[in-house]
């Protein structure tokens, strides 16, 4: 999904950050993704008070939305540099292009991993059929040794596997004994967990990883904090378990993210990735003049043919240093 903000803020988010060893309770901020009838999103990364999970830079959750009351999804080609997209839907169906030649429909239960890399475009746009949406975007930024390869997508079905009260469908890395084939620049984790009414379940995880549980249905306990939905609770590296609990007589939905600490400062804007303001501004201007970087896109057929770029804020960005 493209970030459409009509002012996107230039982001600079650090590595590497500490965590304090308890659960962090991130809230989502609704960001309107373009006019008035356009879909409106629940953003959680990135925020000030945290930037990354693991290599997880860019977190937005929609739905369910009606599609018949204006919340189709029309996303004309957009670009991408630096990052991976992670498409996960929990319902409807949406078509995507790419500048490789993919032609795909993204399902319920289905990751969409799509390597921007040096440079790709894309579009995305809800189908006929489909009368509800309701779902995730998430980027992967890549580290700098992997940022300029070559454009990928990469489609895959994970199992649903039982845990005793829950169960999960792991779509990226490791997680109950359950390997997702899917490659990955960075060691990372997600997976969707559906905790049964009132169980409590205890996981498993990678010690020199962070973690994040994003809350889709319901209501979730993590590690002894209450989350509501829509939010993010954060758990820093150190720990070799996690437990989640259900308090409720209803199904819980929730993703839980992974990875080893991202070590490098990135700077976002709009759809890129980079490390500089400079390279931001280079990225912009080969889209606007259309530049083979990002390649071209064959069958979208909507309006406008391209998304524009918007215009870049006044203020140069430069990285915050680390103390």
């Amino acid at each position: 999904m493209s970030n459409t903000e009509v002012l996107p803020a230039e982001l600079n988010c650090p590595g590497g950050e500490p965590g304090s060893g308890a659960v962090e309770v991130l809230t989502a901020r609704e960001v309107p993704l373009g006019g008035p009838r356009a879909m409106t999103v629940r953003r959680t990364l990135p925020q000030r008070k945290r930037s990354l999970i693991g290599a997880w830079c860019f977190a937005d959750h929609y739905g369910p939305d009606e599609v018949n009351a204006g919340a189709a999804m029309d996303v004309p080609p957009h670009p991408h540099t630096g990052l991976q997209t992670a498409t996960w839907l929990f319902a409807g169906e949406v078509e995507h292009r790419d500048s490789l030649g993919t032609h795909a429909i993204v399902r319920p239960g289905e990751l969409n991993l799509m390597t921007g890399g040096h440079g790709i475009c894309h579009s995305e746009v809800s189908t006929p059929g489909t009368t509800r949406l309701h779902g995730v975007q998430l980027w992967i930024a890549l580290p700098d040794a992997h940022r300029h390869t070559n454009r990928a997508f990469h489609h895959h079905t994970p199992s649903a596997i039982d845990l005793g009260g829950a169960t999960a469908r792991v779509f990226l890395g490791s997680l109950a004994g359950e390997t997702s084939p899917v490659p990955t620049s960075t060691p990372l984790l997600g997976a969707e967990i559906v905790l049964d009414a009132h169980a409590r379940i205890t996981l498993a995880v990678e010690p020199v990883h962070e973690h994040g549980v994003l809350v889709d249905t319901g209501r979730v306990v993590m590690a002894g904090t209450g989350l509501a939905r829509a939010d993010l609770g954060y758990l820093a590296a150190g720990a070799t378990s996690l437990e989640l609990a259900n308090p409720d007589g209803a199904p819980a939905r929730v993703l839980l993210l992974g990875g080893a600490p991202f070590a490098e400062d990135i700077v976002m804007w709009w759809n890129f990735v980079a490390r500089s303001h400079d390279e931001i501004v280079a990225f912009r201007e080969a889209w606007e003049r259309e530049s083979d970087q990002f390649g071209r896109i064959e069958g979208y057929t909507g309006s406008p043919r391209r998304l524009p770029a918007p215009a870049l804020p006044n203020a140069r960005i430069t990285p915050r240093r680390r103390g």
